[in-house]
């Protein structure tokens, strides 16, 4: 009886690291996608987002406030600020 319970203990703990394990592989690769989105933007960024500087209108702001808002509660989720403070 002993034997059957160590036996069983040990299959969880397997199914558990295998859980842990892909757990960890689904982590990894959003991380490496969401990096390369951060990359991709801090590149736009550098370029103005494409709009010349010197004819930007309302549109190019408009579009980069609601960019800018959508980041900001990213942020503020990661960071627990503003709705998100406990």
């Amino acid at each position: 009886m002993v034997r059957h319970a160590m036996r069983r203990t040990e299959t969880t703990m397997t199914k558990r690291e295998a859980n842990q394990l892909n757990s960890l592989e689904a982590f990894l690769m959003k991380k490496a996608e969401f990096d390369e989105l951060l990359a991709e933007l801090q590149q736009a960024s550098a370029d103005h987002f494409g709009a010349d500087p010197n004819a930007v209108l309302w549109g190019e702001a408009a579009w980069l406030t609601d960019a800018t808002a959508k980041l900001k509660d990213i942020a503020d989720q990661y960071f627990r600020r503003g709705e998100y403070a406990r």
